[in-house]
């Protein structure tokens, strides 16, 4: 076992050596990190001893850069600390110095205080004690973490850094969590850096940017993070920046997204950073795209062998093709539904604004309501912007179906949770704005009124309940779950938690409100599930109808208004009834419903059942 553990320890320890040695040669600082800030007893020698020990083994591997971080802990100190140190941020910095002279003071030593941000400072920070004492008692040489006013922050200002300057009695290192998505799973970044003057830099130490998670997420982030760091240099030096530059004080409109997405494609192109792009199709790009990841695996396409009933193809509603690259519409449109985590890009902003606004303004478009008669113009506004919400759901479904056929496969695979996520969502609410006009609008039954429901809903979106203070990860889901919100769902998020399927799929489906003329095909359906579930001996003698009319009739004769189908390219191929006041469906069903099928039913009794006795027989089916 012994030897064991001694040859597991060897291959670490080369691995490590190698990537080393791999980030020195390409131009890159590797940082060695540690957070004993948990479990450590800062007066403790055997502690410390450890603590250098295994410092000491990283930087005998070639590292010359290292990183202690005491975030996200515990203000508390244990007894011994306690007598030892006259406050927590003492037993830090005590800790902190100790190992930079054991380490020979390297030119990079990171320090990360308990207190990174304005909003954990206490009471604030040109007054924390915490800071004040890591400003005075901390070695110069030693950079302290600062992530600005919030974790992750909307905006860094070059008079909080002076602050916070003032205070350390340094420049602070800023680690920028703009881009950062760990913190919720529905949610990736692909907007550019910004909120960030490049005149920052001259107060500033360096600046970290903690990237999504998904690697193909990070090329804007990081291309436009060069962008601003070269601007930067540039106003450091005296030199005329140009006004495009300066444009939203992001030093981003330099590298717009299609200028980044145009540049690299494929598996052996490495941009800034090794950072591959997102496929475009445009005409600087045609022939690198042409033979772009030639060798991919076709997608596994789902068998309809796998037991889903049969269906003719509805003509006009082809398959989706083989693998192409992504439009720059569709590009642009990507990146604006997953823009950043303080404000949504456009196509985002108008898809939230046109369903709060349909939704709010739907009594014009009721069967009871006076808007059809004394307020045309209102009418015709719904429509309009009902079609322009439609229209969009369906070039996020569209957009779907590209990046799953998009030629860059680590992209699909980086990306494609979030967009199957988005696109379930976004087929509710299309469903919902579809269903909402010619609804009954009646105040008189808590139970007859469908607007009831909007109880249910939010009242807002995200940024505007929290205010734009919160931290992004307060309110959870981004763009889904804002649109979720103002769905009359209540509380049932279940309904969009279905994890992606494991091979990526570009059918596409649709959910509408149901029609009459959909009765025929749902019938079909029934039929043969029921068929397959039975013998075909079994199910010879059944009327046509007898299992639609079992399973579904009632839902479609006494409530159709609740029920919703599901289609992809192939037509109808699912249903979802609902019923609003059961009680009175109850007695309906008794009332209207089974004297008609006992009219239909009588003339041809079920399999099995004797003439005489199909009253009788067909009322044990029903």
């Amino acid at each position: 076992m012994e030897k064991r553990d001694e040859f597991l320890c060897g291959v670490v320890e080369a691995q490590l050596k190698a990537l080393i040695s791999e980030a020195e040669m390409r131009g890159l600082k590797f940082v060695y990190a540690l957070s004993p800030g948990q479990d450590i007893v800062f007066s403790s020698s055997s502690d410390l001893t450890l603590l250098k020990r295994k410092l000491r083994q990283v930087a005998e591997l070639g590292c010359q850069a290292f990183a202690v971080l005491f975030d996200d802990i515990d203000h508390s100190m244990c007894q011994a600390d306690i007598e030892a140190f006259s406050s927590f941020a003492h037993a830090q910095v005590s800790v902190a110095n100790e190992i930079f002279r054991f380490l020979g003071e390297p030119p990079v030593f990171l320090f990360c205080p308990t207190e990174y941000c304005g909003s954990l400072c206490s009471p604030s920070v040109s007054k924390s004690p915490y800071l004040l004492t890591v400003g005075e008692d901390l070695l110069p040489g030693i950079s302290v973490i600062w992530t600005g006013s919030k974790v992750i922050s909307r905006e860094l200002s070059a008079d909080s850094l002076l602050e916070v300057q003032s205070v350390l009695q340094r420049s602070p290192l800023v680690w920028d969590n703009l881009h950062a998505n760990d913190y919720d799973s529905r949610r990736v970044f692909l907007g550019p850096f910004k909120g960030r003057p490049p005149g920052l830099r001259a107060h500033l130490r360096g600046l970290l940017l903690n990237p999504n998670c998904e690697f193909e997420a990070n090329y804007i982030p990081l291309h436009t993070l060069g962008t601003w760091n070269q601007a930067g240099k540039g106003e450091r030096k005296g030199r005329q920046i140009k006004p495009a530059e300066h444009k939203s004080s992001t030093a981003s409109s330099k590298v717009k997204p299609t200028d980044s997405f145009d540049s690299h494609h494929g598996p052996q192109s490495k941009g800034p950073c090794s950072a591959r792009a997102l496929p475009l199709c445009s005409a600087q790009a045609k022939k690198a795209l042409a033979g772009t990841d030639s060798g991919a695996a076709p997608l596994q396409s789902e068998d309809r062998a796998r037991g889903a009933p049969s269906r003719e193809k509805v003509p006009g509603k082809g398959l989706c093709a083989g693998k192409a690259p992504l439009s720059e519409a569709q590009v642009r449109l990507l990146v604006g539904l997953y823009y950043l985590p303080h404000e949504h890009g456009p196509p985002a902003q108008s898809l939230l604004q046109d369903l709060t606004w349909l939704r709010g303004n739907c009594h014009y478009v009721s069967v009871n309501g006076n808007g059809k008669k004394t307020q045309p113009q209102k009418v015709e506004e719904w429509r309009m912007r009902a079609a322009h919400f439609l229209a969009t759901c369906d070039e996020v479904a569209a957009l779907h179906g590209s990046v799953v056929n998009s030629v860059n496969r680590a992209l699909l695979y980086d990306l494609y949770p979030y967009i199957w996520d988005l696109r379930n969502t976004v087929l509710v609410a299309k469903a919902f704005i579809s269903w909402l006009e010619g609804r009954v609008m009646s105040e008189s039954s808590s139970l007859g009124s469908w607007k009831n429901c909007f109880h249910w809903c939010g009242a807002s979106s995200g940024a505007e309940l929290l205010g734009l203070e919160a931290e992004p990860w307060v309110f959870k889901g981004g763009l889904s779950g804002e649109v979720q919100m103002l769905l009359p769902v209540g509380t049932s998020t279940e309904l969009f938690c279905h994890p992606p399927p494991l091979f990526p799929t570009s059918r596409v489906y649709n959910i509408r409100p149901y029609q009459q003329k959909d009765k025929v095909e749902l019938y079909r359906m029934l039929r043969q599930l029921h068929q397959r579930a039975r013998s075909a001996q079994d199910s010879a003698g059944c009327h046509p109808d007898f299992v639609g009319d079992r399973y579904l009739g009632a839902s479609l004769a006494l409530c159709p208004e609740y029920t919703f189908v599901l289609e992809d390219e192939l037509g109808v191929c699912g249903c979802a009834v609902g019923i609003l006041d059961v009680r009175n469906f109850a007695k309906r069903y008794q009332a209207s419903w089974l004297p008609a099928l006992r009219d239909k039913y009588l003339t041809r009794p079920p399999h099995g059942a004797n003439g005489h006795s199909a009253s009788k027989s067909w009322l044990e089916y029903f």
